[in-house]
């Protein structure tokens, strides 16, 4: 899923991120949190549109990609990698790997290799990452 994506980056202050979100909501895309399973907004959310970064508004994934992984956050198959970037995470004594937008290094989640064809992939996210917009 290519989109085109914006040149320049967002850099903000903690302070400043702090100052414009919730605090939960800061605590998971600026301090790498998560939310608890199957209480995320997007858990259980299948309308048609678009999912974007909560905190610069890129456009991260489409709903025709999100299913039901059964692990209790919002979960898709596949990702505009142009506005995502992967990193190794070696937290919590494992190593996975970790999504971040791009455009301003919110975290979103992480991926895993055991996802539905045709990609094997799951980029399973918090809701608290995204924003949503209807399809037109």
């Amino acid at each position: 899923m290519a989109e085109s994506v914006n040149e320049e980056k967002i850099v903000k202050s903690e302070d400043e991120w702090q100052q414009e979100l919730p605090e939960d909501v800061f605590n998971i895309v600026r301090k790498k949190g998560t939310e608890r399973a199957f209480t995320g907004k997007y858990e259980k959310f299948y309308e048609p549109g678009e999912y974007h970064c909560r905190c610069c508004g890129a456009l991260l994934f489409h709903s025709d990609t999100k299913y039901d992984s059964g692990s209790g956050w919002p979960s898709f198959y596949d990702a505009n990698m142009s506005n995502i970037e992967e990193k190794t995470d070696v937290s919590w004594m494992m190593q996975r790997t970790e999504i971040i937008c791009r455009q301003c290094d919110a975290h979103l989640g992480h991926v895993f290799e055991d996802g539905p064809q045709p990609t094997g992939l799951r980029y399973c996210v918090n809701s608290a990452s995204l924003s949503f917009k209807d399809k037109e």
